[in-house]
């Protein structure tokens, strides 16, 4: 069993980005002293800062844009600890160079990079690399076959409807032979099947799903992958919004703001990237967007956070791992990036000290 931490590199309001990077790699090295077995950054582009008097509350940027120089750092500042990334998109990089790029970290870091994949649900980061978001499931496929060809080839040529590949050999070729753990993340209805008939790991979320939600796309995966013959019952890892106080009421009234911000944020952003998906995803972004916008924190806490003490946490985290068959738990640990960061470092403290052993 994988436990984790999950980085999207927030810079708050009145702070610096220098603030943001140093907070991020204090929470790696803390993950790696608190016995954690990996940490997980995001990839994030173009969240424009906004004042906390805006309409949609204080906008919350990222340092995150370029994961793997930053995992490159992380993992040189660290000696254990596995660093991931969740996710690379795909489709915004040249698969050429994404291979490159995985593979020196991997080697830099004596094989501890975990290689998280996805295309992204929102449009404006396609929109500011001037790539259609159209495009983005066939520029996906291209680029993951391409990065998989480049690691298990000498030489490798390939040619497709975006890349065409004339006889390359990509050096260096990644430490874990034949690549890194390749974890692929499931967001839509769509997805769960198709990633589970091709055998793939999958990295999943509460963000847009809530328990019951999950806990039926899973069944689709699950079988999807039995059908296809794999071995095993599938490989999950979550994503879940964690914080820990030393009482349940402390949790829940430091996280409140930032969190219900952020579930707000989410539901505009469903609602306003509908309009650039598929036509079955935009239905399913209007839903969710819907969904979001009148939802309440107590509905938060019961079906998409494991927020409490260290007894109520540990106890919410086996009853989901349980429920869902987990074989990883990642924990996002300042959901809305606007708790203060003292309380935050409380936070993991207490989750590596007092709840991550419990579930060992």
């Amino acid at each position: 069993m994988h436990y984790g931490l999950i980085m999207e590199g927030d810079y708050r309001y009145g702070h610096t980005q220098e603030e943001a990077f140093d907070e991020s790699f204090d929470m790696a090295e803390m993950a790696e002293n608190g016995g954690l077995d990996g940490v997980w950054l995001a990839e994030r582009h173009f969240a424009a800062p906004r004042s906390p008097s805006d309409a949609m509350g204080a906008g919350i940027p990222s340092i995150v844009s370029v994961p793997l120089i930053m995992s490159s750092a992380i993992v040189a500042r660290t000696e254990r600890i596995r660093v991931g990334v969740a996710v690379n998109v795909l489709p915004l990089q040249h698969p050429v160079r994404m291979a490159e790029e995985v593979a020196t970290v991997d080697q830099i870091s004596h094989g501890r990079v975990d290689f998280g994949v996805g295309r992204s649900g929102f449009a404006r980061s396609y929109e500011g690399y001037d790539i259609p978001y159209g495009e983005s499931r066939e520029r996906f496929q291209e680029c993951l076959e391409i990065i998989l060809a480049a690691w298990t080839n000498e030489r490798f040529s390939y040619e497709g409807k975006y890349y065409n590949i004339n006889d390359v050999c990509v050096i260096p070729k990644p430490f874990q032979q034949p690549y890194p753990p390749l974890r692929v993340a499931a967001t839509t209805k769509e997805t769960f099947p198709q990633v589970g008939a091709l055998g793939y790991p999958i990295f999943v979320g509460l963000r847009g799903l809530d328990r019951p939600a999950l806990v039926s796309l899973l069944g689709e995966y699950r079988k999807a992958w039995k059908d296809a013959g794999h071995a095993g019952d599938g490989d999950i890892y979550i994503r879940i919004p964690v914080f820990v106080g030393k009482s349940q009421q402390e949790a829940y009234e430091i996280a409140e703001e930032s969190t219900m911000r952020s579930y707000k944020r989410l539901a505009q952003n469903f609602s306003l990237s509908a309009a650039s998906a598929g036509t079955v995803a935009s239905e399913e972004r209007v839903a969710r967007g819907e969904r979001l916008s009148t939802v309440t924190y107590e509905e938060l806490i019961r079906d998409r956070l494991a927020y409490g003490s260290p007894q109520d946490v540990a106890g919410l985290l086996k009853e989901i791992t349980g429920e869902m068959g987990l074989s990883g738990i990642v924990a996002e640990t300042n959901v809305g990036g606007l708790i203060p960061r003292e309380k935050v470092a409380e936070s993991i403290n207490l989750f590596c000290k007092e709840v991550v052993p419990t579930l060992r």
